[in-house]
């Protein structure tokens, strides 16, 4: 319960930072998936770069009383395979999450980032192939994206996944997004969530790797199109390193 209590008082003061909004952003008011689709547009998150296969580009934020980054990656229907890693310091790279998704313009990377209230910079790396280009941003989250990370573990139970085990949860087709959370009590976080559509047909990949789960959680948006859709988290540390997730509908 003290755990709990702790990552709500965390995720909550960092949504109570001050901070240097971004430029203002049109949001449609049509549906609550349009509006949060728009927030997540490659052009609406900030300085967007192509990255061609095989290169890199990355984005300093320097401000310490800001502590969520939002990392937003698509392409024109290509398959991206990228690598973000969280820089602090000249030679310290505490988180590194693997994204892979079949269909960049489909299903794009959606993901916050905290940077532990330090000067940090995020790298983004397309290990994919030169033919594979993708389109990237990153930029302080507004306003709005500030509080999910503590909105979700308020309206949810959360389950806890031993190391090694797997966990799965089916969406209908009425569900167009979800959102997962993971999250540890200070030990390392090494998991994997996949967005699969048929037995073992994987969509959509992340696989985190960092020293501290609490600093750095991981939370990602799926785009659910369609029926069938199963998300699967699997905790890939050893038995000791147990994880917490939450997964929910947006």
């Amino acid at each position: 319960m003290k755990f709990f209590s702790g990552l709500l008082v965390a995720l909550t003061a960092a949504s109570a930072n001050a901070f240097t909004a971004n430029a203002p952003r049109t949001v449609s008011p049509k549906t609550a998936l349009s509006a949060t689709a728009t927030e997540w547009d490659i052009a609406n998150i900030g300085r967007s770069v192509r990255i061609e296969g095989s290169s890199r580009e990355h984005w300093e934020f320097p401000d310490p009383n800001q502590e969520i980054v939002q990392v937003g990656i698509d392409s024109n229907g290509r398959p991206v395979e990228s690598l973000i890693e969280l820089w602090i310091g000249p030679d310290w790279t505490p988180m590194k999450v693997k994204a892979y998704t079949e269909d960049g313009m489909m299903r794009p990377v959606q993901s916050l980032i905290g940077t532990r209230n330090k000067a940090a910079a995020i790298d983004i790396n397309n290990t994919g192939p030169g033919d594979f280009p993708l389109n990237a941003a990153a930029a302080y989250a507004g306003p709005s994206m500030v509080g999910q990370r503590a909105d979700l573990i308020a309206a949810n139970q959360g389950r806890y996944i031993e190391g090694g085990a797997v966990h799965s949860v089916n969406f209908d087709a009425t569900v167009e997004q979800v959102q997962v959370l993971l999250y540890t009590d200070t030990r390392q976080l090494n998991a994997q969530v996949e967005l699969l559509n048929g037995p073992n047909n994987f969509k959509q990949k992340y696989e985190v790797f960092t020293n501290n789960g609490l600093l750095n959680s991981l939370y990602v948006i799926f785009n659910t199109p369609g029926a069938g859709n199963v998300v699967r988290v699997t905790n890939l540390a050893p038995l000791e390193f147990p994880c917490k997730a939450f997964i929910a509908s947006v």
